[in-house]
């Protein structure tokens, strides 16, 4: 709680008027005034406020910052209704999740002579997550292994044609005395520079889009840990590396007789 109490224990058969609040409902109705003791109309219901939740965010599907609890006999009379359709229950031990979900199946099994009730946990709904967030990490590797082969496909060609524009700079290295090694370092490093570049590139667009996301949606989690930008840019000069070494090797295999004849 944030200010007041929750409702008080007593008998669920005979409810009261009154009404606990979420933070965002208080403040979008009492903006700064406290609202513990005013009325609020739920319907053509009038209820006394007599507390307010601190921010909880959203649990189980459910925005706790945006709900309004009343007594259970209240709320079953508001809504017509004879029986409930869900119960929302707290432990004092994570540990105890499992004891406790096979306690309550039983005891609503036997009072309804079957076993009609679904018990579902905080550690089901994370592991549910955990399948769904898997297979969208896998679709998005996937996607990622195309990109960084198309990405390293165009390095290639761009490497290539830089080999082919410059055969009368590898002829007239190679006839000072420039060693193969020599040549193929110095297109190897063009072609890892070419991808570094990429890279910074990338990750800047990344963190643009990060941030424009962040400012949209203030409260969803969106910080990247730190190494990711040490890793992408790792991972940009091994496309690099790899798909530049063909085009430096045949820059260094060149015949410098027949590059520089080819160039005049």
């Amino acid at each position: 709680m944030e200010v007041g109490e929750f409702l008080p224990p007593g008998d669920p058969a005979r409810g009261r008027a009154i009404v606990v609040l979420g933070k965002r409902v208080a403040r979008e109705l009492f903006l700064d005034e406290t609202p513990l003791g005013k009325l609020v109309r739920i319907g053509e219901w009038r209820m006394r406020v007599i507390g307010v939740l601190e921010e909880r965010g959203t649990q189980l599907g459910m925005d706790l910052d945006d709900i309004v609890i009343v007594p259970v006999a209240t709320g079953m009379r508001m809504l017509n209704r004879h029986s409930l359709f869900r119960m929302l229950l707290r432990v004092h031990s994570v540990t105890e999740l499992d004891r406790v979900c096979d306690k309550v199946v039983a005891i609503i099994t036997e009072r309804h002579q079957e076993e009609d009730v679904t018990c579902i946990t905080q550690d089901a709904v994370v592991t549910s997550f955990s399948s769904i967030f898997s297979a969208l990490t896998l679709g998005l590797a996937a996607i990622g292994a195309i990109s960084l082969l198309v990405a390293g496909v165009g390095v290639m060609n761009v490497m290539l044609i830089a080999v082919s524009d410059r055969t009368d700079e590898v002829g007239l290295l190679k006839a000072l005395g420039a060693r193969d090694g020599q040549i193929l370092t110095l297109f190897l490093m063009e072609a890892i520079l070419l991808s570094f570049l990429g890279g910074i590139l990338g990750l800047m667009l990344g963190w643009g889009i990060v941030l424009g996301l962040g400012w949209v949606f203030p409260n969803f989690p969106l910080q990247p840990p730190y190494w990711v930008n040490g890793a992408a840019l790792g991972v940009a000069m091994v496309v690099g590396i790899v798909f530049g070494l063909l085009p430096a090797r045949r820059a260094a295999k060149l015949d410098p007789v027949e590059a520089l004849e080819g160039s005049q």
